[in-house]
């Protein structure tokens, strides 16, 4: 089945089949991202629609911690509620969440930074415990740095007219250099940039998809100090969740700078026209590379 393929009278059939106490409410498209299609339910519910081959490993992987991860988190999330399994309707299982109120902060300016930047802080403090044993890894977006040399080089290679190479590559080589953390592995989001936060009233106020969440180094989400919060608020961000590693602000710029890579080259796609590409990304991978170079000056 094709995104194209879906539409209000389809959800409202697929609620109807599997949770009817739901299917009389009002529904409507949202924005969606990468791996699933989201339409909203009600005012206080969405329902997440699987589209890729990967994506209900990752909503199975949702439904398994957050509602564990939720109670503790200062923060909205798109908590899990009801899980419904595949039917001659849709070929994948797919989910009922909590509505996490707000825009996608791609689409609106995080205007308040020193608001936004407490929570943000509060909500990684609260996350950031150590993880179980059992928990998802994700070494590629959580783990050593070094490993992923040859995605830097790329991203440097393809982006080189449009990037400041030779300071970039200073970052990287510190953030490498930098010493492992050495902490036990904690949970982390690993994918904090604008399309995956809200925003209300120009302050964040909420997380959403984590589907690629996994255990490991906490740099990885501390580099939302320069991909999600505004201009300034990367120092206030870091004193307010107790940053005093140097080590740990090094690694969390190379895990900025890698990230930024992935937003321009989605936001190139978009602008050549083709697939995959978004419209805001591209801004948003400039303004973190900008962030981060600017830190410390």
């Amino acid at each position: 089945m094709q995104r194209t393929d879906v539409d209000e009278p389809f959800v409202r059939s697929l609620l109807r089949d599997q949770q009817p106490d739901l299917a009389d409410l009002p529904i409507r498209p949202v924005a969606s991202g990468w791996d699933n299609q989201l339409w909203r339910v009600g005012e206080d519910l969405a329902v997440r629609l699987p589209m890729t081959d990967r994506a209900p490993t990752l909503l199975a992987q949702e439904f398994r911690w957050l509602p564990e991860l939720a109670a503790r988190l200062p923060l909205p999330i798109p908590t899990p509620r009801r899980f419904s399994e595949p039917s001659e309707l849709f070929p994948r299982p797919w989910a009922v969440v909590d509505w996490v109120p707000g825009q996608p902060a791609d689409g609106v300016e995080m205007t308040d930074g020193p608001r936004s930047a407490d929570a943000l802080a509060g909500f990684l403090r609260a996350l950031h415990l150590p993880a179980p044993p059992d928990a998802p890894a994700n070494p590629s977006r959580c783990g050593e740095l070094a490993p992923l040399k040859d995605g830097f080089e790329w991203g440097l290679s393809t982006l080189a007219d449009t990037v400041d190479t030779p300071r970039l590559r200073e970052v990287w080589n510190r953030a490498v250099a930098a010493p492992s953390w050495d902490g036990p592995p904690v949970w982390v989001h690993v994918d904090l940039h604008p399309a995956n936060a809200v925003v209300t009233d120009g302050v964040l106020s909420g997380i959403i998809d984590f589907g690629d969440m996994g255990a490991g180094d906490p740099a990885a989400d501390i580099a939302a100090a320069w991909k999600l919060l505004p201009e300034g608020a990367a120092d206030p961000f870091l004193r307010a969740y107790g940053v005093t590693d140097e080590a740990l602000v090094h690694r969390a710029q190379g895990w900025a700078v890698l990230s930024a890579f992935g937003l321009l080259s989605v936001g190139q796609a978009w602008e050549k026209g083709l697939p995959g590409g978004q419209p805001t990304w591209g801004r948003a991978g400039r303004r973190t590379l900008e962030r981060v170079l600017r830190h410390g000056e």
